[in-house]
């Protein structure tokens, strides 16, 4: 049968593992998806630990947000799609009952997208999170416009990335901010068009020196917490500040007195709209075939190793690149022709 990852109680990388179970038949309006690869985000992390903003009902609960594969089945209704048809997973907002830590997922066939033209299967698996969330933040949430400066922080991590080429492709100015100055080359040969690296750097005359004085015109805050404060100070009076990210466990002070139109984004409101959803897939689509959007993978690990690629992410190994799984490599040994000589053979022995 199938295999998909679970976990029985929150805790450490070693409270998941892996079982078989049968194939869900999708529902109305639904589709089947055989997962090829996966990607492994910060949300399923916050998920396994149980630090997750929302609740995760135990025990047996899935995993992942993120992934990639082909249409194996359709339901009744479900329209635009074919079996066989390669596609992105768009949403999984019910991750802990149908994430696609699996070999097959069943998903609304409005949140799925055809696959990008011109991806592999690992990279497919790992760019619909950080580049949704970064178009919508940017693009719909924050009006980006050509010429903008943009003040992008975590740059160096997926969204962040993300975050940098699609405001080069826009015709905006991307201006990353780092922790470490040995991030700097890094993050220009990402696409930034300057490097703030805070070990060494005050954000506010760096953003003010950048910018002619003026200050940025649109903030992405990924990081949240205390520093808020400064980036607050280093955007122009009636920029936009877009909170987007949660890596800073600190409180964040409210915004009080400032000139700025502040708004916070969770990636769900628009990866569940079937419109914006397009919208998204389109401009994906273009960066891909016009070279100017192509995610960063790092590591790539087996289904079997899901806790080996969990331990990768906490110890911060991926140094900004994607974590991949892939999960097809068994179902490819299954599937491989048995010669004739090796089937009067017999199995092997255990």
């Amino acid at each position: 049968m199938p295999r998909v990852v679970v976990f029985d109680e929150f805790g450490g990388p070693e409270v998941m593992h892996v079982v078989e179970e049968p194939v869900v038949e999708p529902a109305a309006g639904e589709v089947r998806v055989r997962i090829e690869a996966f990607a492994v985000n910060p949300l399923d992390r916050m998920m396994r630990s149980g630090t997750s903003p929302a609740t995760v009902p135990l025990p047996h609960a899935r995993l992942g947000v993120e992934g990639t594969g082909v249409v194996d089945a359709l339901g009744p209704g479900a329209t635009g799609l074919e079996v066989g048809d390669p596609v992105v997973l768009a949403a999984v907002p019910d991750a802990s009952a149908r994430g696609s830590y699996a070999e097959y997922t069943t998903v609304p066939a409005s949140q799925v997208v055809a696959r990008p033209a011109g991806l592999g299967v690992t990279e497919a698996a790992a760019v619909w999170v950080g580049y949704s969330t970064a178009y919508g933040a940017l693009v719909e949430k924050a009006g980006m416009r050509p010429g903008d400066h943009v003040l992008i922080t975590a740059a160096s991590g997926g969204v962040g990335r993300a975050a940098l080429q699609i405001a080069r492709q826009i015709g905006a100015v991307p201006l990353a901010v780092t922790r470490h100055t040995a991030n700097r080359d890094d993050l220009l040969a990402a696409g930034a068009a300057a490097v703030v690296a805070t070990d060494r750097t005050d954000v506010v005359e760096a953003v003010r020196h950048h910018t002619g004085g003026a200050g940025a015109d649109i903030v992405l805050d990924l990081v949240m917490g205390p520093g808020q404060q400064d980036l607050l100070r280093a955007a122009r009076p009636g920029g936009t500040l877009v909170a987007a990210g949660f890596l800073d466990p600190r409180p964040t002070p409210f915004p009080t007195g400032t000139p700025l139109r502040v708004c916070s984004y969770r990636s769900f409101e628009h990866t569940l709209d079937a419109v914006v959803v397009r919208r998204m897939a389109a401009f994906l689509n273009a960066g891909v075939r016009l070279g100017a959007l192509r995610p960063a993978v790092g590591e790539v690990f087996a289904l079997d190793d899901i806790v080996e690629a969990h331990r990768h992410l906490e110890r911060g190994l991926h140094a900004g690149k994607k974590i991949v799984v892939t999960v097809q490599e068994r179902r490819e040994r299954a599937m491989r022709p048995v010669s004739p000589a090796a089937r009067a053979a017999g199995p092997p022995p255990p």
